[in-house]
């Protein structure tokens, strides 16, 4: 398949309820809009989303919208607006042939009958609640206004008859509303919020980064009662993450988990492995810091960072976005900017007629409140969106000022942030591993990692470092100190190398024949030394001058566009000053040493001559 076919399940769901006897209150469809040389695209396909700026999965009703989520590359609020309208546009299309499917089929629905409160009742328990649980509400400390809140609600059960068990349920349900209503009067009727902020105001902030000294990087984010311990750790590309899902195969190098302990929430029970709500708001961070991570040709380490929530009360995920951005600049990491994000709320009337979108909600405002729309991004623009409503759906005016909303706290979170630590670290952590990248031609990446691999294996052995060669060529090398690294480097550039012209070489004499020697000047490289080349006077037998496993210096003086390498030993060596002039044809005797009879043809000088040259050259 060329798309990906979460929208479509979603979609397939709501239509199997359409036609079905569950009761549902509307028909909804999503859809994934992505945005491409400034066009949007309605359900791009994979190549398509590889290259898109956005990443929006919509859900939504005929009405309204009703679930967001998004990943981003700084799109802006307009831009993310259209994409939104775009969309819904779109879910309209497609709920409209849900609908036609439904009434052709038209099945009856199943009746539910609601479960009613005694008015008698929900009058004499918001008569006696309404105003206790209003004040306890206000009490500024989480723990301390939950505390008031229940010994208000335990108070009032136990003044019930005890007979009376039906009534104490009915009470108890009917208490979650007039705590719901507390919050709305307080915000529409007298213009607050329960904690007295304003309904932008985003509370207090402090962070710290390099908290814990061994890690490779470390900060802690506090906003009000929520702080975030979040670590960084540097990695290389063996450390990356293998994904096997149904399009097939994927390698991630920058992972980010969020847990939630219980002590978080003052509360005692077992630590057990990550659950859908952690893994949902670690995905959630991930999205938003993962357009700002840099590139492996960059920085080529794999990162991954933990968020371990000491103390909550509401946008945890958000507090861990901020705090990951600075523990990933305490680390070193070269992010192409800081991220923030920020938790909006929404208060809504019954109708539309009021309502008030609410800046970094506490928990209270996000358990009883109708949204909880998180929105991530840098100074430049969203990187991450998520939108859950407890209402039939958000008008798009209403989104409009949210996000205007949220973009202004986030500018004033990333200020705070940048107070903590402006930029990122010049250089990694000491106890970080240190990965030097260069680079080889494409042709000789075989001869680094040799047949079965045994070549990198050696290197590795030798070395100690650890090794990854990408198809592209390059090569990540890391290591825990210089010297291993320089090292490796240094057998994999010889490994690599090509013969230069002019260049001297000490070489290892492999083979001998009778017009030379061939010389291993690089791994796997071998030159011809002619027997004229190997010294200034005439050589009759090489085996004379060289043996095979000799080591001698040669310089390199051809090299023919096949490949094939000529060297001299002679070059290298000094002319020695009685030498005669060449002569035109060294094996007719006599010739150029009239007199001399068959043995003409060699200098008086050649002994000495050889004897100071002809054994410079070093064997083993």
């Amino acid at each position: 398949t060329d798309n990906d076919p979460d929208v479509l399940s979603l979609t397939g769901a709501s239509a199997a309820l359409a036609v079905s006897k569950i009761p549902f209150q509307k028909t909804i469809a999503a859809v994934r809009v992505g945005l491409l040389d400034g066009e949007l695209l309605i359900n791009p396909t994979y190549s398509e989303r590889a290259r898109s700026r956005l990443d929006l999965v919509i859900a939504g009703s005929r009405d309204a919208i009703v679930m967001v989520e998004a990943g981003a590359q700084e799109v802006s609020e307009d831009e993310m607006l259209q994409a939104l309208a775009a969309g819904h546009d779109a879910i309209k299309e497609i709920i409209g042939a849900i609908d036609e499917l439904a009434a052709g089929v038209a099945t009856p629905k199943v009746a539910v009958e609601a479960q009613e409160i005694d008015d008698d009742l929900r009058r004499d328990t918001e008569s006696a609640l309404l105003e206790p649980l209003a004040d306890a509400m206000r009490i500024q400390g989480k723990l301390e206004s939950y505390a008031r809140v229940d010994q208000v609600v335990d108070e009032y059960l136990a003044s019930l008859p005890e007979t009376d068990a039906d009534r104490r349920t009915a009470a108890k349900r009917f208490i979650k509303d007039l705590k719901e209503k507390v919050l709305r009067n307080e915000v529409l009727e007298r213009g607050q919020r329960l904690d007295g902020r304003s309904f932008d105001e985003i509370r207090a902030i402090w962070s710290e980064v390099g908290v814990l000294p061994r890690v490779h990087g470390s900060a802690v984010f506090t906003r009000g009662e929520t702080q975030a311990l979040v670590t960084a750790t540097l990695g290389t590309a063996d450390d990356q993450q293998k994904i096997e899902h149904v399009a097939g195969e994927s390698y991630k190098r920058f992972l980010l988990h969020y847990n939630f302990p219980p002590f978080s929430v003052g509360e005692v029970k077992f630590l057990r492995g990550p659950g859908r709500r952690e893994i949902g708001h670690g995905n959630l961070a991930e999205r938003s810091l993962s357009p700002m991570v840099p590139g492996e040709d960059q920085f080529p380490y794999t990162l991954r960072v933990v968020s371990d929530i000491l103390e909550s009360n509401g946008s945890s995920s958000m507090a861990t976005v901020c705090g990951a951005t600075l523990a990933l600049m305490d680390a070193g990491v070269p992010l192409k900017a800081p991220v923030a994000g920020v938790a909006m709320g929404l208060i809504m009337e019954e109708g539309g007629s009021r309502y008030a979108v609410l800046s970094d909600i506490a928990g209270a405002e996000d358990h009883y409140g109708d949204m909880d729309f998180k929105v991530a991004g840098s100074a430049n623009g969203i990187t991450a969106l998520q939108m859950d409503i407890k209402m039939a759906g958000v008008p798009t005016e209403v989104m409009r000022e949210a996000l205007a909303q949220a973009r202004e706290g986030r500018l004033a979170i990333l200020e705070k942030m940048q107070a903590t630590i402006a930029a990122p670290r010049d250089s990694v952590s000491t106890y970080a591993p240190r990965i030097v990248t260069i680079t080889i031609p494409v042709d000789k990446i075989r001869d680094v990692i040799g047949p079965g691999g045994k070549t990198i294996r050696s290197i590795v052995d030798r070395t100690g470092v650890k090794i990854d060669v990408e198809d592209d060529g390059r090569v990540n090398i890391a290591s825990t100190d210089s010297d291993s690294a320089q090292k490796a480097i240094a057998i994999i550039e010889e490994l690599t190398a090509s013969p230069e012209l002019n260049k001297t070489y000490l070489g290892k004499v492999q083979r001998i024949t009778d017009f030379g020697a061939f010389v291993e000047i690089l791994p796997g490289i071998d030159g011809l030394l002619h027997v004229s080349e190997i010294a200034h006077y005439r050589v009759s037998e090489v085996s004379d001058e060289l043996q095979e496993g000799d080591q001698v210096l040669v310089k390199v003086i051809n090299v023919d566009p096949s490949g094939k390498v000529r060297l001299s030993r002679k070059a290298l060596l000094p002319v020695p000053e009685d030498a005669p002039p060449p002569r035109r044809d060294d094996n007719k005797p006599g010739v150029g040493d009239r007199g001399r009879g068959p043995g003409g043809g060699r200098p008086r000088h050649r002994s000495q001559s050889r004897n100071r040259t002809s054994r410079e050259h070093v064997k083993r």
